[in-house]
């Protein structure tokens, strides 16, 4: 006989999700020897607990109750969303984990010092327990954030800047500078300026106060992904003449006024009377750039009003920004190891749902910082913004949790 991968899903009972991990099952089930094993570890011992008896899973439990309970919560379901639910996780998932934090390839001082000196038929019979109960339920919606599209929430948190920047951010005000084709990184970074009062405005700076930093990275990107356009504004002066004068420019905005620094602005299209401006406030010092100061202090009135027609009149381009995934893309790709709403049919990936959204987040971030390792989970997440994480835990979190049996069948 031997362990297949068919499952049936139980339909008197909710199956819960995770035990120690968002997706630490992805270095084990995907990079062979990413976590080291005791020497007489083989492959396939992680099945073991599949073939627990009901005196092993009551024994099981007897350890349980001793030694994880007081984090993990009685029957496996943890009162802390910063500590994992065990209760219905894959019992081989649950093993291997078991066997990490005791051989230390998973460093956490608690779990190390609980599991040490258990033996490794202590550690099945753990395993087996806890798969064999009824898993959490999923948190109501309403405990957990909307599952917005990002560039619906960048729309959203912009909507009080479309009076004087334009509804997508083309200004049809003079004096008032286009938002788009300039690089998130530059206008979150200019945003961050005027709300701190280091760029002096009383207007921009009310109006920026209450928005937090991922408030900022929203409206930057919104801006950023919006199909570039001149600024519809009057535009004094000599374009001709202003090509003369933007010689010492070309090296930090580009030739023709398109930044390729994702910190410098891109000046093409944009409102002359603003660049008029900002080239006055330079060459005063009340917008303080030891290089723009100089630059700017070579021109008359009359060059600025010339070179700032001339980068008006310019025609800008589509920032190089990749546009985020949705929630519901995000969630297709991560459903192809962990299973369909995040309920794993493979016993060494484990289930993501109606684990605890904290903990879905934490594991998350560790694998982004590094402290957690998985070749697989650091590229996936890597790329994740704190709005996917967020969205990511919270839609993982309200998916019903389903229970599922691995049987034996004979080999063939």
């Amino acid at each position: 006989m031997r362990i297949e991968q068919m499952y049936m899903i139980r339909k008197s009972r909710t199956f819960s999700v995770a035990v120690f991990i968002l997706a630490c099952a992805m270095s084990l089930a995907h990079v062979p020897g990413a976590t080291a094993q005791p020497a007489t570890f083989k492959v396939g011992d992680e099945l073991r607990p599949l073939h627990a008896t009901i005196d092993d899973i009551v024994e099981g439990k007897r350890l349980a109750d001793s030694s994880c309970a007081g984090c993990h919560g009685a029957n496996g379901i943890s009162t802390d969303r910063a500590v994992p639910n065990l209760a219905g996780q894959r019992a081989p998932y649950l093993y291997l984990e078991l066997i990490a934090y005791q051989s230390g390839a998973r460093p956490d001082t608690p779990m190390t010092a609980k599991v040490k000196f258990l033996s490794e038929d202590a550690l099945t019979k753990v395993a087996a327990y806890y798969a064999s109960l009824d898993p959490a339920q999923p948190v109501s919606s309403s405990s957990t954030p909307a599952n917005l599209d990002p560039i619906q929430a960048g729309k959203a948190v912009s909507a009080p800047c479309a009076g004087c920047h334009g509804d997508t951010g083309i200004s049809k005000t003079p004096g008032m500078p286009n938002l788009v084709a300039l690089d998130p990184q530059y206008l979150a970074a200019a945003m961050k300026a005027y709300r701190s009062g280091q760029r002096k405005n009383d207007l921009m700076k009310s109006m920026l106060a209450p928005l937090s930093e991922a408030d900022i990275n929203r409206v930057a990107l919104f801006y950023a992904l919006q199909k570039p356009g001149r600024a519809q504004t009057p535009a004094p002066g000599d374009k001709v003449a202003g090509k003369a004068a933007t010689v010492s420019c070309s090296g930090c905005h580009g030739d023709e006024g398109v930044s390729g620094n994702p910190s410098t602005p891109s000046l093409a299209g944009q409102d002359a009377q603003y660049l008029a401006a900002a080239l006055s406030a330079y060459k005063s010092g009340s917008r303080n750039d030891e290089t723009m100061k100089s630059l700017a202090s070579a021109l008359d009135d009359a060059a600025i009003k010339n070179t700032s027609a001339y980068y008006a009149a310019m025609t800008p381009q589509a920032v190089n920004v990749r546009k985020p995934l949705t929630v519901e893309e995000w969630v297709e790709r991560c459903d192809r190891c962990h299973g369909l709403n995040g309920n794993s049919t493979n016993a060494r990936i484990p289930a993501l749902a109606a684990q605890n959204v904290k903990y879905l987040e934490q594991v998350l971030h560790a694998y982004q910082s590094g402290s957690r390792r998985s070749p697989e989970m650091a590229a996936m997440s890597d790329v994740l913004s704190d709005d996917d994480v967020k969205n990511l835990a919270a839609y993982y979190s309200r998916q019903k949790a389903k229970s599922v049996l691995f049987v034996t069948v004979p080999s063939k």
